[in-house]
């Protein structure tokens, strides 16, 4: 782990849960403009998403800045049924103030990083169920990691909405984080987590996409700095275009609604998908 100035993750950019997704070639008829879409994996997918996040502590508000590399993979089993895995590996700077970086300076290195597997199950072209999970490891230092291992459940269904246009769907996820193990000086985590995404398709392959991420939160673990309840609701939207046929770029805004259970404070994501 490393210090520095925060514009070199940044420049370093200069250059979604998973859930489910049909195998048919009746479902992949239907065209998917936003390059984003769980439902409907493409075989391989890399995504490069770079992160800002301002949240509170203990003594001023604490800026996380990630560069995230996300390599997806769907082997189809039968007609019906997928199998998506995925695996995340995040590059991390954040200024906590803590007894080891008391003057608040960015520390650098690797975040938490994560496998997941998911199984969909494609009913006919219009739904789409599955279910999966995801391994946490504590791979990052303090104050970059959770220090926990975790393991996130995750169960969802889709419906396609072509009245709307032929790439909108409703795409609501539920996934529950819980620590199972690791450093058992660090916060326990035990929270519900919810997305009900809801994505519009617009023309020359624009999109919209309110509640893209799984971001309303109930928690029922450790309190967090600056918690007073449980639930955290914000307001969160994704812009984005498809550039090409494998390629997406889009920008997803977050802010709080009630934040009784303080997340964060803002949310800002840059994300460049390309797929085979």
């Amino acid at each position: 782990m490393s210090r520095g100035r925060p514009e070199y993750l940044a420049a370093a950019l200069g250059a979604v849960a998973i859930v489910l997704g049909p195998a048919t070639a009746a479902a992949q008829s239907v065209p998917d403009d936003t390059g984003l879409d769980f439902f409907r994996p493409p075989p391989n997918l890399f995504q490069l998403q770079y992160g800002y996040r301002t949240a509170p502590g203990d003594t001023r508000d604490v800026t996380t800045q990630t560069l995230n590399f996300r390599y997806d993979h769907a082997f189809d089993l039968t007609p019906t049924w997928i199998l998506v895995t995925r695996s995340d590996l995040p590059l991390v700077a954040k200024n906590t103030i803590n007894s080891g970086n008391p003057n608040g300076s960015y520390l650098y290195g690797v975040g938490d990083a994560d496998i997941q597997a998911a199984f969909i199950h494609n009913l006919d072209k219009r739904w789409a169920v599955g279910f999966g999970a995801r391994l946490i490891a504590p791979t990052g230092e303090d104050p970059l990691g959770s220090g926990k291992w975790r393991v996130m459940p995750i169960v969802g269904f889709r419906v396609a909405l072509p009245e709307i246009s032929a790439s909108s769907y409703f795409e609501p996820i539920f996934r529950y984080d819980e620590s199972v193990a690791g450093d058992p000086t660090r916060r326990n985590i035990s929270n519900l987590q919810f997305g009900p995404a809801l994505n519009i398709g617009l023309p020359d392959r624009w999109f919209v996409t309110f509640y893209p991420s799984q971001d309303i939160r109930v928690n029922f673990g450790d309190p967090v700095t600056g918690q007073t309840g449980r639930l955290f609701l914000p307001f969160d939207a994704r812009f984005g275009k498809k550039l090409s046929d494998n390629v997406a770029a889009s920008l997803e805004l977050g802010v709080p609604i009630i934040r009784d259970y303080p997340v964060y404070n803002f949310k800002g994501q840059f994300r460049l998908n390309v797929t085979w």
